[in-house]
């Protein structure tokens, strides 16, 4: 029987288990992959916790993003066989399809190819990443090389991603990090400029990075406090992206800034680009195009083994990671 990760109840990382459960054939329009990489996510830690955008059934199942065989095919799947080695994009119910274990099953639409060039676990760390940034700076966004990117929580799986995007284009990147420890790296992997907001003033040095101008497009997952910051280090009619909360605490409304630079205040989520065909084809084709050059490169902080998922949970709410975590199979 393979070994899978479920939870009984919401709670701390120590509620997630190990257990053996009956190996499942799937059903119309699924396929059963023998999981060999899976990548972590802050999403499944907020699922886990009873704090995400839907609740967990118990016992429920979670994760997002693994790679793996494909071992088995239901009835109405085309383009899939057995033996294609494949990597999953978080489309799908986490209670219902959750990828943590050895084998997972989850939906024909949901997984796709990845460059010959990626390992197994460097496949484990695409889709959320990629997809997230791509939607906001690239679909939504309309990047262009004269823009100015200001990335907050940038040492995460996603600001680096963003990061890679910014670059990309052209654009400036300028990262934001809590701590001095993490800018050497943020440097190295791409940033134009780094600021330690635990030592330097947000706005100040948004400012100086942009001779006075701002940042005109912000990529945000903290909210809370920080979004009045925020606010002030924009560019007139520039675009803040909030696409997570990770903050505790309330978020007051920036309404002075909002009103007197006339700026956009922007709700998103992956779900937008994973749940419209023809974004999510964009989406694909430039995240595959952008690993296949080397333009884009998962950046793995670190690995734990499927027996270690507690530990790995732990790990990554300790925010001491730069780059995705990856439980290997």
């Amino acid at each position: 029987m393979p070994k899978i990760v479920r939870f009984h109840e919401t709670g701390g990382a120590d509620v997630l288990k190990v257990e053996d459960l009956p190996l499942i054939e799937p059903g119309e329009g699924e396929v059963r992959l023998k999981v060999e990489a899976i990548g972590l996510n802050r999403a499944e830690v907020m699922f886990r916790e009873g704090q995400y955008l839907d609740n967990p059934e118990f016992p429920s199942r979670l994760g997002y993003e693994a790679v793996g065989i494909v071992d088995a095919v239901g009835s109405g799947v085309n383009g899939l066989q057995i033996g294609d080695r494949v990597s999953t994009i978080p489309s799908f119910s986490m209670g219902k399809y959750g990828v943590y274990g050895e084998s997972a099953i989850v939906p024909d639409f949901a997984v796709a190819r990845y460059p010959d060039n990626l390992s197994p676990v460097e496949g484990a760390a695409i889709w959320m990443q990629y997809l997230t940034a791509f939607g906001a700076l690239v679909e939504f966004g309309q990047m262009k090389k004269e823009d100015s990117v200001l990335i907050t929580a940038a040492s995460s799986s996603v600001g680096l991603a963003a990061i890679q995007i910014t670059k990309a284009s052209g654009a400036l990147a300028i990262a934001a990090t809590r701590g001095a420890g993490k800018k050497p790296f943020l440097l190295d992997v791409g940033a134009n400029h780094v600021i330690v907001m635990d030592e330097e003033d947000l706005v100040e040095r948004v400012m100086a990075f942009t001779s006075g101008k701002g940042a005109s497009t912000i990529f945000d997952p903290v909210a809370g406090p920080l979004l009045e910051k925020l606010a002030e280090a924009a560019a007139p009619g520039a675009t803040i992206f909030e696409y997570g909360a990770l903050s505790p605490e309330p978020t007051p409304f920036p309404l002075f800034s909002m009103l007197g630079k006339g700026l956009t205040l922007r709700g998103y989520t992956l779900f937008e680009i994973t749940k419209d065909s023809e974004k999510m084809a964009r989406g694909k084709s430039y995240v595959y195009d952008g690993l296949q050059s080397g333009a884009l490169k998962p950046i793995i902080d670190r690995t734990f083994p499927l027996e270690e998922i507690v530990k790995a949970h732990q790990y990554m709410e300790s925010n001491q990671q730069k780059g995705k975590i990856v439980v290997t199979i």
